[in-house]
């Protein structure tokens, strides 16, 4: 292998991984040694301590106060099928995909729910689907950031205000990192795992006034599991809105979670963290511009993503290859990377076009951005010199 000489930068943090995500700048285990371990969660601490991440939660996303907020199992994707399962089939679905997760929905909604008054609206990697073709009398399912593309709706002027339908959308990668538009929304999940870095596993679903109409004057005609009821006898069931979780949580997960969000209130809160992720990704952005060996996934600016950002290789030798030597080659790339401790998890998505997939989330430290790019131009050199 050809020797090219190292960059004199390196990255203080090495993680860029899409999920889970890095740790908030300076964490260390000791921010949770005031966890309520080995208590129940449903004892007095515990339920204070989940009231409370829900409380912040809504303080710091702007969340409304008629909209209810629960912690739920199963990361993003629990509480995501949660909606699915509990919500859709009382009248037709447009269901949206531009990448592996939104597709993933669209195999639940048609296969194991097996609706058939659905509407598909499919766009390759890099491009969205025409959203002025989304009928609002239907309810609209939609990731708005697309984690494995890198491609996120530009805003929520697409979405009708007097829509018919319900709104239900994975928020999980744009959560923390966009101003989100709650009027237009019906459902929001997201996991803990992703801007914010914490710890998987735990979910949450927020429900705005329509979604809480519709659960409490609709059942589906399948059966629910415990795990995916959110009413009893017609009625919500409120405490899972107010710290009392379906099943057991882990109070040291929600002690992280705690901890970022007390983070986040102490860095600038939502406006802060948009800030951070923007100007992560302006980093990217402003390299991109000057290599001509890589560009964005994404092909339209206003739709790339600012906290999973998604790039592929354009040099022209690289090109020639075949699809599966293309893909080897991105994968090269990302594991010099990782051999040298500088970026770790940054290959592209195992379902998208081959590529690189660089984390810059808010918990991302922009000095961190600009000397990976350096990196990334060595890593690049070194593999093709050794091809």
């Amino acid at each position: 292998m050809t020797v090219i000489k190292h960059p004199a930068l390196r990255p203080a943090n090495a993680h860029f991984s899409s999920g889970p995500c890095s740790k908030r700048p300076e964490w260390s285990l000791e921010a949770l040694q005031d966890a309520c371990l080995g208590r129940s969660h449903r004892s007095k601490p515990g339920k204070t301590k989940l009231a409370l991440a829900i409380d912040l939660t809504r303080d710091i996303l702007n969340i409304p106060a008629d909209y209810k907020i629960g912690i739920v199992p199963g990361s993003d994707t629990g509480a995501v099928e949660m909606a699915l399962w509990s919500m859709l089939g009382a009248r037709g679905v447009d269901m949206l995909a531009w990448e592996s997760f939104g597709s993933g929905w669209i195999t639940d909604v048609v296969k194991q729910l097996k609706l058939d008054n659905v509407t598909q609206h499919i766009a390759a990697y890099g491009l969205l689907p025409d959203l002025e073709k989304i009928n609002f009398d239907n309810d609209v399912v939609f990731t708005w950031n697309g984690t494995t593309s890198g491609v996120r709706v530009p805003n929520g002027d697409w979405i009708a205000d007097d829509r018919q339908g319900l709104t239900i959308c994975d928020a999980t990668s744009a959560v923390f990192a966009t101003d989100l538009p709650w009027e237009k929304l019906d459902v929001v999940t997201y996991s803990w795992q992703k801007v914010l870095g914490s710890e998987g596993a735990h979910g949450m679903i927020i429900l705005s006034p329509l979604a809480v109409e519709r659960l409490e004057n609709y059942t589906p005609v399948w059966p629910l599991p415990k795990i995916f009821r959110l009413t009893k006898n017609g009625k919500l069931i409120d405490g899972i809105f107010n710290g009392a979780t379906i099943n057991t949580p882990s109070m040291l997960a929600l002690e992280d979670y705690l901890d970022a969000l007390n983070w986040v209130k102490n860095n600038g809160g939502l406006a802060g963290m948009i800030a951070r992720a923007d100007k992560n990704a302006t980093e990217i952005a402003n390299w991109v511009a000057k290599t001509d060996w890589v560009d964005f996934l994404p092909k339209v600016i206003e739709t790339r993503s600012n906290t999973s950002v998604c790039l592929k290789v354009v040099d022209a030798d690289i090109l020639k290859l075949d699809a599966g030597q293309q893909a080897k080659f991105a994968k090269k790339i990302a594991g010099l990377l990782d051999a040298e401790n500088v970026a770790k998890d940054i290959g592209g998505y195992r379902d998208a076009p081959a590529g690189l997939r660089i984390w810059t989330g808010s918990t991302i430290e922009a000095s961190d951005v600009t000397a990976l790019m350096l990196w990334l131009d060595w890593a690049f050199a070194s593999a093709k010199a050794d091809l």
